[in-house]
């Protein structure tokens, strides 16, 4: 099980299994960019972001990985929420990131044929943040860090007063680690998410958070 390390405010950790789970800042962007680079990922979370057609961002991932990578630090140092989320770290190295932000900063993920429209997702929009992405290291998967970004990434929505956390996971079976990247349909059922637009194998999911979520008990 999860546990805070001493203190409340949004930078404290949670620590599951010997990871530690925390906010992201500007001191952490130098160390994830290192990540994303030695997972061998060149979008450095920057899909989401990107306003060119499918062909330019494969370009750019594949022939302008630098482009990605700058634009990421950038966003760190510029404090926005395109550099928002959860960074886990085993004995000082990055092992795993969650990006978290709200969910009008990422029009791009709304706007997707799947989920435009939908009725779900009408309405008052403030305070609803979103699960954009999930990259844990390849020899760091199935040692339960994904649970330690969740469950960090539940306390700073709290922590930072909202009211839901929307998720896009793929449901199916035999789906290889790569295709996972909003993270496993398990992960979200057992930190109490539920299905509000069921579309198998592209499920909706949301956690609504109550007064006082943020100090919870974490999740097994």
């Amino acid at each position: 099980m999860g546990t805070p390390l001493a203190g409340t405010h949004s930078a404290a950790a949670v620590v599951t299994d010997g990871v530690n789970a925390v906010p992201a800042g500007p001191e952490h962007a130098a160390a994830l960019a290192a990540f994303f680079a030695r997972a061998g990922v060149p979008c450095y979370c920057r899909y989401w972001h990107f306003d060119g057609v499918p062909n330019a961002w494969l370009d750019r991932c594949a022939h302008h990985v630098d482009e990605n990578r700058d634009e990421m630090l950038a966003a760190f140092d510029r404090g926005s929420d395109e550099a928002s989320g959860i960074v886990a770290e085993r004995d000082g190295t990055v092992v795993g990131w969650m990006k978290v932000a709200p969910a009008v900063s990422l029009p791009k993920l709304y706007s997707q044929r799947l989920y435009k429209g939908l009725s779900v997702l009408q309405g008052d929009r403030d305070g609803v943040f979103t699960v954009g992405c999930v990259l844990v290291d390849p020899s760091e998967r199935r040692t339960r860090v994904a649970t330690a970004l969740l469950d960090r990434a539940i306390r700073f929505v709290g922590d930072r007063g909202g009211r839901a956390l929307e998720a896009f996971p793929r449901r199916a079976e035999g789906i290889a680690d790569a295709e996972l990247w909003t993270g496993p349909f398990s992960l979200y059922t057992r930190a109490g998410f539920e299905v509000v637009h069921d579309l198998a194998p592209y499920p909706v999911m949301r956690l609504t958070l109550s007064v006082g979520w943020a100090t919870r008990p974490s999740f097994e």
